[in-house]
């Protein structure tokens, strides 16, 4: 069972692997799971753009897509996740690079875990858990 980081078509963000595989393990262990294989791929708008509409069909840019290989209670999945669009978002809400990219992180494993954030009340439940486990981060 492992946490893995890969970049794709942009350099590799500055995240420190073992503090944040630490913290997944952590967040996981919280939420009453086991961590299965998880893989993280860095990679750029175009990119992500390109697995939205090979594999979802969808036309647009996006932060995150995450792919879900959950089995019981073991979480696996592969997460990708936009440099680009973490670099925007970062800008828009006015926080660091490395705040927003924590945040986006902790997304793609909370939808893993099971939480959905379509509706009003599962977004509000969602970005509850992400600020609770970006505490348990800092804390660290």
């Amino acid at each position: 069972m492992s946490i893995q980081f890969f970049s794709e078509d942009v350099p590799f963000p500055g995240l420190k692997k073992r503090v944040t595989s630490n913290w997944i393990k952590r967040v996981i262990g919280l939420e009453g799971k086991s961590v299965g294989d998880i893989s993280f791929i860095f990679c750029s708008d175009d990119y992500l753009l390109d697995v939205n509409r090979k594999y979802l069909q969808h036309d647009y840019f996006t932060d995150i897509i995450t792919f879900d290989y959950v089995e019981n209670s073991r979480i696996s999945g592969d997460i990708f996740i936009s440099v680009d669009r973490v670099k925007d978002n970062s800008v828009q809400f006015n926080t660091s690079f490395d705040d927003e990219l924590h945040r986006i992180l902790i997304h793609g494993v909370l939808h893993l875990l099971g939480y959905k954030d379509k509706k009003k009340e599962d977004k509000k439940l969602m970005t509850e858990k992400e600020d609770f486990y970006l505490k348990v981060l800092s804390d660290s």
